[in-house]
Formats: C-alpha cells, sequence, structure tokens
C-alpha cells in the first residue's frame, strides 16, 4: 500500500531525470539594430531583408584568418546538413573594417552575405569575452540575437541543436 506513495515521493523529490542541454550558449534575446547596409561590392542591403530567415552570422574583418575559414565552412557545412530545411536558414559575415573580400574565398561559399554594417556600432551588439570573431552566432527570424556557438564548435553537436531550433520554431 505505501509503495507507490514512497516510490513517487523519492521520484519527485530525489530522482531528477537529466535534463536537455543544449551546445549553444543562450545568450540574452536582444532584438538587432542599426541593421543598415552594404554588401561586400557596395549593392545596398538591410538586414531587415532577410527576417524570416535563420542568421548564421560570423562577424569579423574582412582578412580571414584559419580560424574564421573553419568557421565559415562550418557554418556552409551545417546548413547544407539540413536538408530540405536549409532554406530556411541564411549565412551572413559581417564586416568589421573597410579591407577587400578574397574573391576565392567567396567562390567556396556560394550564397554566403558577406556583409558590411553603415553603422561601427553594428558589430558591438554581439556579446563575446574577447572578440566577436570567436564566435558563430545566431539570429532568430524576428531579427533577434539568441545565441551563439563557439569558435570552434563541435559540428555534431552544433547541427543537433540547429536540427532542434527549426523543429521548434514554427517561424522562419
Amino acid at each position: 500500500f505505501m509503495v507507490p506513495v514512497v516510490a513517487a515521493y523519492l521520484a519527485y523529490f530525489g530522482w531528477r531525470p537529466a535534463g536537455h542541454t543544449n551546445y549553444g550558449e543562450l545568450i540574452k534575446v536582444t532584438p538587432l539594430q542599426y541593421t543598415a547596409g552594404a554588401t561586400h561590392d557596395g549593392a545596398v542591403l538591410n538586414l531587415e531583408t532577410l527576417r524570416g530567415k535563420w542568421l548564421m552570422v560570423h562577424v569579423g574583418p574582412s582578412r580571414c584568418d584559419a580560424a574564421c575559414v573553419q568557421q565559415l565552412y562550418l557554418m556552409r557545412q551545417t546548413r547544407i546538413a539540413q536538408g530540405k530545411e536549409q532554406s530556411r536558414i541564411e549565412r551572413v559575415w559581417v564586416l568589421t573594417d573597410a579591407g577587400a573580400v578574397d574573391p576565392a574565398l567567396l567562390q567556396e561559399h556560394p550564397g554566403l552575405h558577406v556583409w558590411r554594417p553603415a553603422d561601427a556600432a553594428f558589430a558591438g551588439q554581439f556579446p563575446a569575452a574577447q572578440s566577436p570573431a570567436d564566435h558563430i552566432y545566431m539570429v532568430d527570424p524576428l531579427g533577434n540575437l539568441m545565441l551563439r556557438f563557439p569558435g570552434q564548435p563541435d559540428p555534431r553537436r552544433m547541427l543537433k541543436d540547429l536540427k532542434l531550433l527549426l523543429k521548434a520554431s514554427q517561424i522562419g
């Protein structure tokens, strides 16, 4: 008679199943400001035109070092790995300087939006201990910055997080 009561008590107060943890770090959800700008070749592009899509964002200088190349590669591959859902994700490289981008690098990443903000304060919206270039960020379809991955993420865990985001999201 008492076994179910004791079992329920122990289950409620003592045993807790391991909660689901995400790999990417959830950050305070903040709407992006100063979204006016232009592409690397000078065409006007306001990031508001990408609203309705999930954005994978790399923030860094136009001179792309080995870490930057790796991040752009992972962004491309994790997007492709989404299969039929990949159309819901756009990739954006936010340039933080006025330099030129290597054309060979751009050819390796078709569909990548290389964007330079009109206001330099744009890059300051991406929280980082040292530099925003140390992370890959996610912006939701409503234009809110909400998640960041480490600079050298585990591709499988990043892919799993993206699949969960897309599955749970009814927008974008």
